[in-house]
């Protein structure tokens, strides 16, 4: 398992996170850094006001009493301290998970091609072709050499061999991957070690710039950028610091003004004053804002998703249409076999153990499906070859994409299995006839959308394969999920229209998009988001990249090609593309997450106007008494209390996110109202007068 994933493990990082987390909080108390965070730098302004004050009254002028102040200002400390302290957590993981990586990157030797260097197919370097030179002295476009037991020193792509890779660093599947040139896995990652083969890779990135390099940069997150959404609540939570502000110097200016005039009643206090902006500016939001955007992106990266910015997981959570490619991701990657269908009178039992022997030598997913499907349902044993099977009256014939068969003569006999068309041409070349029934079946298994193998017997056919897409189990109830989640699912597939038809009503997609080009999804991307809707789709092949350039989500494959990683905005370590769907969830965890605990601190802050205020003028205006129905002895210091505490109460909430459950928009508003905006309502009330019952009865 990789170092990556062992950052993952909570029993093995939470004492080293949390006292990480609490040295970066009081390191954060920069106000260099805290003005970053407006709402929280007016309230450390507060704390180092009543701070002064404090040490004022402590020695004899200025406010009294001093333990008050005192108090005050330890918890408006406390209230920074928490909300840094969400930050750093929320950060620790990403911290913890880029200095791993760190460690994994280093300086190796790399075999340099000179230049000039000619590639031949199937040709491995020799010594004098190449120069060992420094990892970090490659640059773009370079050619290199490595073989079994060599670390690949740089990203690049493959021009040239076939390799087993261990990527075990990078995503920590311990089984080697296959690298090789010209086709959609030619990608590899600085870092990877190279198990078996060789290959010539040209280097796609400069010293620094590398995936590695890249990872290291976007999973920490204190250089996370904000959303556009997390700007605009940002600038509103501005506003609204600005208006208590305002507000809180003129109701001092107001009450200085009435007790001069009453002639009668106390001024309220700098203190109570800033007490009182703390408590109804909206500090909890302010305080977890940033925790909620890191730990949206810390829940990617536990899934091994690289995300360019948080802006990427927030369009996730608006995303509508999701573009699936069928291979892989919604069937299981192969064609199975599933059933056999005899033509002409052919007993079943002789189809089955024809079909058996014909595909003995037929090492591709779809014959060795085959071999299991006629134990399974005929309970003929697979057959091991030996000396007999080896003897010269027994010959196979294996598999290949040319002649698109396989099969085995037993002395004058001769078995064979293909393709439909190719078995025509066969029986027509032995002297027999392609019967109707043959046909006819052959017709019906296409038309289903299925893939007809025709078995022969010297020339005779005794009757067809049919093989499928097998569509992953529980992939229907999950589009279902995504339907209900308000998302339309689109099943995108280089097949004809009646094979995908058939795949696409039994997997459950609400559309598909046929003999697929790169130029029709682009299309199809565009008239999607022409509409107003947000597009989501995955891709590896270069042939993906301008889609995935266009879309609104795009996750590329690690086992891609560097084109398609680069246009994307999300990177897959593990290469499953049915990820797309988890990605979608988290990102609307996160918007989830960001409103319910808007809701609730806005709900909290009112509720607290009521307990505070009539506490906090009632020596200015003492018929404010009889507002104070909760009976408060220390309303204000414990609203101060319950002000920073909510903080700590509402960590867990922040960094694990709102638990989602597929909704409408007006379901969510509903809930978010009914739980966080009544709970936020109610439980300052409880708080506040808890934590003022305990003050009283410790004697404070």
């Amino acid at each position: 398992m990789s170092d990556l994933r062992k950052t993952h493990n909570p029993h093995a990082i939470l004492p080293a996170l949390y006292s990480r987390a609490v040295i970066d909080a009081v390191l954060k108390l920069d106000p260099r850094h805290m003005t970053g965070n407006p709402v929280m730098f007016a309230v450390e302004a507060g704390s180092v006001i009543t701070t002064l004050l404090f040490f004022q009254a402590f020695g004899g002028g200025g406010e009294a009493p001093a333990g008050f102040i005192g108090a005050i200002a330890v918890w408006l400390w406390f209230t920074v301290l928490f909300a840094n302290f969400a930050e750093a957590l929320a950060e620790g993981r990403g911290k913890a998970q880029a200095e791993s990586l760190r460690r994994m990157r280093q300086d190796t030797v790399a075999k340099k091609l000179y230049l000039g260097y000619t590639i031949k197919k199937g040709k491995e370097p020799v010594q004098e072709d190449y120069l060992v030179v420094s990892s970090s002295t490659l640059q773009k476009s370079d050619l290199f050499y490595v073989k079994a037991g060599d670390p690949i020193p740089v990203d690049g792509d493959v021009v040239e061999g076939i390799a087993s890779v261990d990527e075990s660093a990078i995503t920590g599947e311990s089984a080697p991957v296959i690298r090789e040139s010209g086709g959609d896995r030619s990608a590899v990652t600085g870092g990877t070690v190279i198990l078996s083969d060789w290959l010539i890779v040209r280097a796609s990135a400069n010293p620094g710039e590398g995936f590695l390099d890249h990872m290291i940069t976007l999973i920490e997150g204190a250089k996370r950028q904000k959303t556009p959404n997390e700007i605009a609540l940002g600038i509103l939570l501005i506003g609204l610091t600005a208006v208590f502000i305002v507000v809180c110097g003129t109701l001092w200016a107001f009450s200085t003004y009435s007790v001069e005039t009453a002639g009668f009643g106390t001024p309220v206090t700098i203190t109570v004053l800033v007490a009182l902006f703390v408590c109804l500016a909206p500090t909890t939001i302010g305080g977890l804002l940033s925790a909620i955007g890191i730990a949206g992106m810390d829940r990617l990266i536990q899934r091994n998703v690289i995300t360019t910015s948080g802006r990427a997981i927030e369009a996730a959570g608006d995303v509508d249409v999701l573009l699936l490619d069928k291979t892989g991701t919604i069937t299981l990657g192969n064609r199975q076999a599933v059933d056999l269908v005899r033509v002409d009178g052919t007993v079943l039992l002789d189809l089955a153990e024809t079909a058996q022997l014909a595909s003995l030598a037929d090492e591709t997913p779809e014959g060795r499906s085959i071999v299991v499907l006629v134990k399974e349902k005929y309970g003929l044993r697979g057959r091991t070859v030996g000396a007999t099977d080896t003897a010269p009256e027994m010959q196979f014939i294996p598999f290949s994409s040319q002649t698109r068969m396989s099969g085995v003569d037993i002395g004058d006999v001769r078995i064979r299995k293909g393709a439909a068309d190719v078995m025509f041409t066969h029986i027509e070349r032995c002297g027999k006839m392609v019967s109707a029934n043959l046909k006819q079946v052959v017709d019906t298994i296409a038309g289903a959308g299925g893939t007809p193998l025709v078995v022969t017997n010297n020339g005779t056919a005794l009757g067809v394969v049919h093989l499928k897409d097998v569509v992953k189990g529980g992939i229907k109830e999950r589009f279902a999920h995504i339907r209900r989640m308000g998302i339309k699912t689109i099943m995108i597939t280089g097949d004809n229209r009646l094979t995908a038809a058939t795949i696409a009503a039994e997997a459950g997609v609400d559309d598909f998009l046929a003999e697929a080009t790169p130029e029709s999804k682009l299309q199809l991307i565009r008239e999607y988001q022409a509409g107003g809707r947000m597009v989501a789709m995955t891709g590896d092949g270069t042939n993906d990249a301008p889609a995935l350039a266009q879309a609104d989500v795009a996750v590329a494959m690690n086992s891609g090609t560097q084109p398609a990683r680069e246009a994307a905005n999300m990177v897959d370590l593990d290469s499953n593309p049915t990820k797309l769907i988890e990605i979608v969830e988290i990102g609307k965890q996160l918007l989830m997450t960001r409103g319910a605990l808007t809701t609730f601190s806005i709900a909290n802050d009112v509720a607290k106007y009521f307990a505070i205020i009539p506490v906090a003028f009632m020596s200015t205006y003492p018929v404010l008494a009889a507002l104070n129905i909760m009976g408060l002895v220390h309303g204000i210091l414990s609203a101060v209390i319950f002000n920073a505490l909510i903080i700590v109460a509402l960590i867990p909430l922040a960094l694990h996110g709102v638990r989602y459950r597929p909704m409408t928009a007006e379901e969510a508003l509903q809930k978010n109202i009914l739980i966080y905006g009544i709970g936020g309502l109610i439980a300052p009330f409880i708080g506040i007068k808890v934590i003022d019952l305990l003050l009283v009865l410790m004697g404070v």
